[in-house]
């Protein structure tokens, strides 16, 4: 793992940032938490990379109010512009 900042997907609409921020913190220092609302998922900042594997390491496949959480490196945003779907008749 190269980095500190963690994907944490599958949450619970009802999870908050202090929740994660406190679950997190088991784990190493976090530094910021920031969920998607209504997506489902967010990202954990820690301190350090150390702390980052731990917690992925612990915390993927944890059961946080009834879901599964899945925990992985946050990928680089793109700088590719977002392709169109739409379909053209």
């Amino acid at each position: 793992m190269q980095g500190s900042k963690l994907y944490v997907g599958n949450l619970n609409y009802a999870v908050s940032s202090q929740e994660l921020t406190d679950l997190f913190s088991n784990y190493g220092q976090v530094d910021s938490v920031n969920i998607i609302e209504g997506k489902g998922f967010g990202f954990v900042e820690m301190t350090n990379q150390t702390g980052a594997e731990n917690a992925k390491d612990k915390l993927d496949g944890y059961m946080l109010k009834g879901r599964a959480l899945k925990v992985n490196e946050a990928k680089p945003m793109s700088n590719s512009p977002r392709k169109n779907f739409s379909r053209r008749y």
